[in-house]
């Protein structure tokens, strides 16, 4: 695996070097510039929670997007889970084909060096395309690109071994590279600050017992923290580190819905020290979400394709699911969890899809499931017009374009 990483550092090295040649990679006339590409993903995006706050303008970001392009529901994989989720986006195949089968894989943390197909950002930088990542999941630890990577969720740090769902700060960061190339992290600590990695882990019950309001109220403050911290750093790369792919992730709504979804009190699980304390708690990521979205919006103009993704949804707890339906291995059974994603049937959670940008058809709504988790990398694939390689299980969502064949990559 180290001679792997050190063959791919090379590459990357020989084609930077030699892409500075004079004519290297020209024909006659001067090249064509690459499409740019946006990616903004959430980790959990409740389509039936965020349907109501578009009607009440509380998302008006989001809003604007729907209107100038196309959006609709993402079918996810079963019993989906981030790492599961985001390794298939990376690769478009089967959770058991890339080898990311969820947070935890033969013992161990999920991570990179699990993968056994080759990730849409390897792909987009064997053809040139220079690629920006932060905050995306199960990205850690992080890999050579044509560009640059910071890692999310699963970033194993200080008083956070095991990586999951715990918020080590950029500087605390254990057991592996956060950030590529390693200059980056000296020059991001001292313009951006010594951010948290990913969003807050949630309180353990006996934490909560006695002190609900305070500890949720506390908590939620760490969470805005996080968030804005993070917007900070989307704001910096996007102006200081331009690329013609990014991907910045969010992470903090899903956290928040597992244990403060506003469920009603025929839900199981439902208490009311607790899920009557902040409602309004899990709306207001989304809301809060949008904010970042503006300021996203704001390095993207008439030229910038913009895809929207979220991983799954979630839902409140089924009884009938599970014999302990408050088991959820994610969160070692400690959180009062009130909802959750990893149903048998992903259908019972969608994600959510949205995209605009030149040449794709504006307020169109897919209907059913016309998009899924594994289109999003040959979608992508598809704007840099390279073609689909064989292992790859997914399809162009073609209905989103104007085109009656999709044909808006650049040749």
């Amino acid at each position: 695996m180290v001679l792997r990483r050190l063959l791919i550092g090379f590459m990357f090295s020989f084609l930077v070097l030699f892409s500075s040649l004079p004519g290297f990679g020209q024909t006659q006339g001067a090249a064509k510039p690459k499409p740019h590409v946006v990616v903004l993903s959430v980790n959990g995006m409740e389509l039936d929670v965020i349907r109501p706050l578009l009607l009440e303008g509380k998302m008006p970001n989001l809003s604007s997007v729907i209107k100038k392009g196309a959006y609709g529901k993402l079918r996810t994989v079963s019993a989906p889970n981030c790492p599961r989720v985001f390794s298939t986006m990376f690769t478009s195949t089967k959770p058991e084909e890339d080898g990311v089968t969820g947070f935890i894989v033969g013992g161990i943390t999920a991570n990179t060096n699990m993968l056994k197909e080759e990730p849409l950002w390897s792909m987009l930088s064997k053809h040139g395309v220079t690629v920006g990542m932060a905050n995306v999941p199960a990205t850690f630890p992080v890999m050579p690109v044509n560009g640059y990577m910071i890692s999310g969720m699963l970033t194993r740090g200080k008083n956070c071994e095991d990586g999951v769902l715990c918020a080590p700060k950029l500087s605390e960061v254990e057991g592996g590279d956060a950030v590529y190339p390693p200059a980056l992290k000296v020059e991001l600590l001292k313009n951006v600050g010594d951010f948290y990695i990913d969003c807050e882990r949630m309180p353990a019950a006996e934490d909560l017992k006695g002190h609900e309001t305070a500890v949720i109220d506390a908590w939620l403050k760490k969470v805005q923290l996080i968030r804005d911290q993070q917007t900070q750093l989307f704001d910096y790369l996007l102006d200081h580190h331009p690329t013609d792919f990014t991907w910045l992730g969010q992470s903090c709504e899903d956290r928040t819905g597992h244990w403060l979804y506003p469920i009603a009190p025929y839900n199981a699980g439902y208490n009311p020290k607790i899920n009557g304390v902040r409602t309004e708690a899990f709306p207001d990521q989304y809301i809060a979400f949008d904010k970042v979205l503006g300021a996203v919006l704001k390095h993207i103009d008439d030229n910038t394709y913009l895809i929207i993704v979220s991983d799954h949804g979630i839902k409140p707890l089924r009884e009938f699911e599970e014999t302990d339906p408050h088991a959820h291995m994610d969160h070692e059974k400690t959180t009062p969890v009130v909802a959750k994603h990893d149903f048998a049937d992903g259908d019972d959670v969608p994600g959510s899809f949205f995209a605009m940008g030149p040449g794709i058809k504006h307020d169109l709504r897919l209907m059913g499931f016309e998009a899924s988790v594994y289109d999003i990398a040959p979608t992508i694939l598809h704007l840099y017009g390279i073609e689909q390689p064989a292992q790859m299980r997914g399809h162009v969502v073609s209905a989103i374009f104007e085109s009656p064949s999709g044909t808006v990559a650049q040749k």
